[in-house]
């Protein structure tokens, strides 16, 4: 690469980090040494292709100030679990608001494709579901208490198994993103499609309602998440497919990092969806307005941490610098 093209694709990066290093705001060691490691990667690639540019003689200069800082603020770490998700995570995430975008609309698209799919064979929703599923859910429906699959297990197991269960999902798709980002996209496509012949099968019925305002009080967050854990994984497959100024296995190594930051970060959101599944789903005689009032929340609670604060969290940044 020519060491233009090298200094244009990553000055802006070089421009924040050193006025990281100016500004007088404590920022945490993790955070800095995250930085630190980029600047160093890319002062040895300028010092093994432009060896005696000024472009090296300035990443040299400002890897030995992070250096510095570093070591003088290692002593003040703070809550390291209390920072991850209130600012390092929240300020990182906003690099991959656009893999979010493509897996929410892959999402959408194979949803649709369910629907769809149960609506011109009807054999489908057997196929997709299972015919126990179908079967037990139709015998509940004649029962006129179609939801009663929520209320046969215990509330604290049910709690348990749904949330682990979950969270294993979450980092099947980010580990199948391995695959150059393919694997995680097939997890999300395979579970829009059960979601989408799931609500075709209960609109079939003639219970779209029903339906909505009971499953989506714990799948608001619950699918929401695995969208983000989808998008976990694209990020880890794009370190595959888009090494950049790196080589292929550290692009990868560091985008298998950044990915599972991500997985990492819906945790707490799984344990969420398990407890409003096992404790609150359940009550199906609940008020429409107190449903409709934990959906709305759940969804402004995922809106505010995925979007939103990412969004405030760089807008300072740009507005510090």
């Amino acid at each position: 690469m020519r060491e233009a093209a090298f200094v244009k694709q990553n000055k802006n990066k070089w421009f924040e980090f050193e006025n990281y290093l100016k500004d007088n705001t404590n920022f945490s060691p993790e955070e800095l040494s995250n930085l630190y490691i980029e600047i160093t990667d890319d002062l040895s690639y300028a010092q093994t292709f432009y060896p005696d540019s000024n472009t090296t003689r300035y990443l040299n200069q400002i890897s030995v100030k992070a250096h510095q800082k570093i070591y003088k603020t290692k002593k003040t770490s703070g809550n390291k679990i209390i920072s991850f998700y209130t600012k390092e995570f929240p300020k990182a995430f906003y690099a991959y608001r656009y893999q979010l975008l493509l897996s929410f609309l892959v999402f959408v698209f194979f949803s649709v494709i369910g629907a769809y799919s149960a609506s011109t064979d009807q054999d489908f929703v057997r196929l997709i579901l299972g015919d126990a599923y179908v079967n037990m859910t139709l015998e509940n429906i004649e029962k006129n208490d179609p939801m009663a699959v929520y209320k046969k297990m215990n509330e604290t197991e049910m709690f348990l198994g749904i949330t682990l269960n979950n969270v294993r999902v979450g980092f099947i798709a980010y580990a199948l993103g391995f695959l150059c980002g393919i694997g995680a996209l097939f997890i999300g496509m395979r579970n829009a499609v059960m979601l989408g012949s799931f609500q075709y099968f209960f609109a079939e019925q003639g219970l779209l309602w029903e339906s909505v305002r009971t499953i989506w009080i714990h799948g608001t967050i619950e699918i929401s998440v695995i969208i983000i854990c989808i998008c976990a994984g694209v990020v880890a497959g794009n370190g595959i497919m888009f090494p950049k100024t790196y080589s292929r296995l550290e692009s990868f190594a560091r985008s298998a990092k950044e990915g599972l930051k991500i997985v990492v970060s819906t945790v707490p959101f799984f344990i969420i969806a398990g407890f409003l599944e096992g404790f609150v789903t359940r009550h199906t005689e609940m008020p429409d307005a107190l449903a409709i009032f934990i959906i709305l929340a759940s969804f402004a609670l995922i809106l505010f941490y995925y979007v939103y604060l990412p969004f405030k969290l760089n807008r300072q940044n740009d507005e510090r610098i």
